[in-house]
């Protein structure tokens, strides 16, 4: 009869049970004598000489030692006849010998008599006989039988018997034997506990938490190799990475390959990528995929593509469907774009969510709009937030901005930065400020510059209206929340922010902050930024220097620059020169620069005439 949870040796299961006087309160020989082979030679020996005087208990004591060392032919006389003198350790052993032989319904008409002799060992082995042949209200009457005694194992199978009827009853059983040290009931309770916590059906405050992992504990420190792999996984999370990384070794050595898989990755964050391959590398040989993927994204790293692909292919045929997704990125990466659409396809049809929305971007890359749509709908509905943004710029696309508004807002409901400023930008354009400055804020937080910018402007546009400064006088007032803003976009490379920042630098008196402003935003290519820093440049008495930038400015088309240019060299004398910008002032406009500028166009052309 095979043990139901963990595999254990017939003493473990306390189906040898020792003489009345040697152990009546447990009823069991749970423990193997602590000696050594002499040792165990000399007391065979006693108890021979005991037994062959008409000892009983010598009998029954020379019977579990023989059936425990796997002498069957020996033990079975010794069994037998101290059996047929009324004793039930006795019984249940030759129980056990006789269901090893084969001969199970023998075995349980002696487990039988054992256990109406009041042994709890006996009727655990008898339950669990009437279990295997269907007989579940016999099951049932045995185990309980043996539970009620005291009997861990009994509880056990009671609990496991009762929770597969689905009788509300197992909980307390299965919590009796995991309180008698039965490492698979500790296991299982912790694991239901767990499922009632994902599930909502009871909170963190009630304590299932900490119970569940004060189970774990008690399993995995019985030697539970799966116990010990979800008490590292608790501790990890908590950040207790150390003791986490010793539940994962102890797990690992017995054979668990998710946690050598856990533990190398464990090792990996702490930077020690060697010995993180070598567990990822047992994990991976035992069918873990994860561990396979693992393997594969490190040769990938390291530039050995062939090696990469082989883990990845590994780990596809263990089932891992992210060995299908990585196999198409690295495709993708080498330009093999045809293989790659053809990994992606097939973990999207796995249901791989991110697959889905790599091959809707393949597919749009390609020109197929109508083959990519169902693929970004099928990952967006699955919980792919970048394809619910996708689907929102498809749509937007297409000027279905009502569609495309949606698929934003649903993506950044779940955090999505860019999905978030687009949904800022149609709020501010709707005229809801509020709902704007809302997501503008989300988004901005998350390192959106151009949202940065945005909230800035909403901001500012409530400010009242600051105190002019001479340049050059010291001011000591406070930024407010709307330059901070500007400032951190700016800081990202934002060119209209930089240009704000000098703007408000230069309001404030901060000549050189204005002017390191207005340069940085310049040399990135704003125009305005160029035509700024040749303000600040000619008003410091640098006027060569703000042409330059002046010119940069016009050249990229900035009126105001082209008319400064104009009246620059018509003070210089160089008509010609002044006459050339002053046209391409009045080109460039706006309406207000085009016409003085063709004032002064038409004064410097009357003066070249005169």
């Amino acid at each position: 009869m095979d043990v139901m949870g963990d595999k254990a040796t017939l003493l473990e299961t306390g189906r040898f049970v020792q003489p009345a006087d040697v152990s009546e309160s447990t009823g069991d020989l749970s423990q193997p004598m602590d000696r050594d082979e002499t040792g165990e030679a000399a007391e065979e020996a006693r108890q021979r000489l005991a037994a062959q005087a008409g000892d009983v208990e010598a009998m029954s004591v020379l019977g579990a030692l023989l059936l425990r060392r796997g002498d069957l032919d020996g033990a079975e006389p010794h069994l037998r006849a101290a059996t047929a003198a009324g004793d039930r350790a006795a019984a249940n052993n030759l129980g056990v010998l006789l269901h090893q032989r084969g001969y199970a319904d023998d075995a349980a008409g002696w487990w039988r008599i054992a256990a109406v002799a009041g042994s709890a060992a006996a009727a655990h082995a008898l339950g669990r006989h009437h279990r295997e042949r269907g007989d579940e209200p016999a099951a049932e009457y045995w185990l309980r039988q043996s539970a009620e005694q005291g009997h861990a194992l009994g509880a056990y199978a009671l609990a496991d018997l009762l929770e597969h009827r689905g009788d509300a009853g197992a909980e307390q059983w299965m919590r009796i034997a995991a309180e008698r040290g039965h490492r698979e009931a500790a296991y299982r309770l912790a694991r239901a506990l767990d499922r009632r916590l994902a599930e909502g059906h009871v909170g963190d405050d009630d304590g299932a938490g900490a119970e569940a992992e004060q189970w774990y504990r008690q399993a995995a420190a019985r030697g539970h190799r799966r116990a010990a792999l979800h008490l590292g996984a608790i501790l990890e999370r908590r950040g207790a990475l150390k003791e986490a990384g010793r539940w994962y070794l102890t797990s690992a050595k017995d054979g668990e390959a998710r946690a050598a898989c856990a533990l190398g990755f464990l090792l990996r964050d702490a930077g020690d990528t060697e010995s993180a391959a070598v567990w990822w590398l047992r994990a991976a040989q035992d069918g873990d995929g994860n561990a396979a993927n693992a393997l594969g994204a490190l040769h990938a790293e390291r530039g050995e593509p062939q090696t990469a692909e082989r883990w990845y292919r590994a780990a596809m045929d263990a089932g891992d469907d992210n060995g299908a997704y990585n196999l198409g990125l690295l495709c993708a990466e080498q330009g093999r774009t045809a293989q790659a659409e053809q990994w992606y396809r097939r973990a999207a049809y796995a249901g791989h969510r991110e697959a889905a929305n790599a091959l809707a971007i393949l597919l749009l890359q390609g020109g197929d709009t109508a083959g990519a749509e169902p693929w970004f709908s099928k990952a967006a509905e699955a919980g792919s937030v970048d394809a619910a943004f996708n689907l929102g710029i498809l749509f937007a696309g297409r000027g279905e901005e009502a569609v495309a508004l949606r698929w934003y807002e649903r993506a950044a409901a779940a955090g999505h930065t860019e999905a978030a400023l687009q949904v800022g930008i149609a709020r501010l354009r709707d005229g809801d400020e509020a709902g704007a400055e809302r997501h503008l804020r989300c988004a901005a937080g998350g390192g959106s510059a151009e949202a940065a910018y945005r909230l800035a402007t909403v901001l500012d546009a409530r400010r009242p209206p600051v105190p002019a400064h001479s340049l050059g006088e010291p001011v000591h007032e406070e930024k407010s929340e709307c330059e901070e803003w500007y400032e951190r976009a700016a800081s990202q490379g934002h060119r209209r922010a930089q240009v704000r920042v000098g703007m408000l630098a230069a309001a404030r008196g901060d000549v050189v902050e204005a002017a390191r402003w207005y340069r940085e935003a310049a040399e990135a290519g704003s125009r305005n930024g160029a035509f700024n820093l040749g303000l600040l440049l000619a008003r410091e008495g640098s006027e060569p220097e703000a042409a330059v930038w002046w010119a940069r400015a016009a050249d990229a088309g900035h009126g105001r620059a082209a008319l400064r240019l104009a009246l620059v060299y018509a003070r210089r004398g160089e008509l010609a020169e002044g006459q050339r910008w002053a046209d391409r002032a009045v080109a460039l406009g706006p309406a207000e620069v085009s016409e003085r500028a063709a004032r002064l166009r038409d004064a410097l052309r009357e003066e070249l005439s005169a």
